[in-house]
């Protein structure tokens, strides 16, 4: 029996909605904008060497959305549930890209995925993911995957491209694909809504109600007025910061005890300070929500947001900055509840990104796991795509504001990319704001226990 061929949830059934599900259906804007808009996406891509057999990478496809059945899930917005429905082909588009030198291939395969993130995907149309290959020669060729991102958060993509590579690989041997079975979206939900009453629930709720007592969280100042450039649309500016800075930050962990994020998050906080004056900073970040381990090969939108809340008054050097960090980061994730929860404790805690002139800015560390790096299935070898330097003036959505994203990337770099909102501001803003914490960065990673300046 094939992966295709295996039944999970009875198709049409009305299944509750996660707590994270919930809460789009509250900012839902319709079908032309916001979280069940189409540019809501998340698209990635991975360089393929070998001869792909397209019949083979079709029904691999296919096998995937047979396997997760968040792929063939759709949301009902006015009652609030969620019903699955049977298996349908992936579309899956085919590009010819002859006569590109093989220097420049790196550089067509970051216009091809940005001119993809360019492009919609309907939350109507099933499934929701979407294939792309774009094909250099008949051994050289990029696969993009675009799902709508209330069916897929990055954790997901990653599994998504594992599983393929693993059932691809599976069909040309006539054998059965090597993977775990996937626990389903809907028993995260379920699993979620029995834990609401738990006492550990009750206990973080209470431990967020204190924690932001009379936060406000970041909101940065737009160039535009949101009442007077309602029309919402994304860009994404990317860049480098590069190997030495990477090497210091690696070696400023070390030595604090603290993982790379935690040491980031540290500097953000202080560029805050030095951009907006405030030591009450107050910085919302993105996490995978899979603390449960039976959720980790598992294919759904999981992600969560924490308000990481950091007190700069008293911190004579950035290792002062970095400890504070540390101790909230290990408080909060110990207590970790949907975002959701979060705001029933503190009600107020977003009031200043609603006001007209300011926004919201989020900051990430992408961590991933099942991130391929030349892995071998049978013939071809895969690798991620995570290096992307172009900018782009249209791309996949994000909420109302700014998303800035770093990774230490596989070659030893430290990269990143700053989404925003285009209606709300300039690019040369974009450019200042990382400008800005290169320079933090610069500062306080070459002499942590340094006074720390203004």
């Amino acid at each position: 029996m094939t992966v295709s061929e295996t039944a999970h949830a009875p198709a049409g059934e009305r299944i509750p909605l996660s707590v994270q599900q919930e809460f789009l259906c509250m900012w839902d804007k319709g079908d032309d904008m916001g979280p069940f808009g189409p540019r809501y996406h998340i698209v990635d891509g991975w360089r393929i060497s070998g001869e792909i057999d397209l019949d083979t990478l079709r029904a691999a496809l296919d096998d995937v959305v047979a396997r997760h059945e968040a792929l063939r899930t759709t949301v009902v917005r006015d009652d609030r549930y969620q019903r699955i429905l049977p298996p349908s082909p992936v579309p899956l588009t085919v590009l010819d890209l002859p006569g590109v030198d093989p220097s420049l291939r790196d550089l067509r395969t970051e216009e091809l995925l940005n001119d993809i993130a360019a492009g919609t995907i309907s939350v109507r149309e099933l499934p929701l993911l979407r294939a792309v290959l774009g094909r250099f020669d008949e051994r050289d060729a990029v696969l993009a995957l675009i799902a709508h991102h209330t069916a897929a958060d990055a954790w997901s993509m990653q599994l998504i491209m594992r599983d393929l590579a693993a059932c691809y690989g599976a069909r040309l041997a006539g054998a059965a694909p090597d993977l775990p079975e996937p626990a389903q979206y809907r028993e995260y939900a379920a699993w979620q809504r029995e834990r609401l009453s738990a006492a550990s629930t009750a206990t973080a709720r209470g431990y967020w109600r204190e924690r932001l007592r009379d936060a406000r969280a970041l909101a940065l100042p737009t160039d535009r007025l949101r009442s007077q450039e309602p029309e919402f649309s994304t860009a994404w500016y990317r860049f480098s910061y590069g190997p030495e800075l990477r090497t210091a930050l690696t070696g400023v962990a070390a030595r604090t005890r603290s993982s790379p994020f935690m040491v980031l998050l540290a500097a953000f906080a202080v560029f805050v300070h030095r951009t907006i004056g405030t030591t009450d900073v107050v910085v919302p970040t993105f996490t995978p929500g899979r603390d449960q381990a039976q959720f980790q090969d598992a294919v759904g939108s999981f992600f969560n947001c924490l308000p990481l809340r950091v007190d700069l008054s008293g911190c004579a050097t950035f290792a002062d900055v970095v400890a504070r960090t540390r101790s909230a980061c290990l408080s909060a994730y110990s207590r970790e509840i949907p975002l959701a929860q979060v705001l029933g404790e503190a009600p107020e805690l977003m009031s200043l990104t609603a006001v007209d002139g300011l926004a919201s800015c989020v900051f990430q560390v992408i961590q991933t796991p099942h991130m391929m790096e030349r892995d071998r299935v049978g013939d071809l070898e895969f690798s991620a795509v995570r290096r992307r330097m172009l900018a782009q003036t249209v791309g996949s959505d994000i909420p109302d504001g700014t998303l800035l994203c770093l990774e230490l990337d596989s070659t030893g770099d430290l990269i990143g990319e700053l989404g925003y909102s285009s209606n709300l501001y300039d690019k040369s803003t974009a450019m200042r704001i990382v400008a800005g914490l290169g320079e933090v960065l610069r500062d306080v990673l070459g002499a942590p226990a340094a006074p720390l300046g203004t």
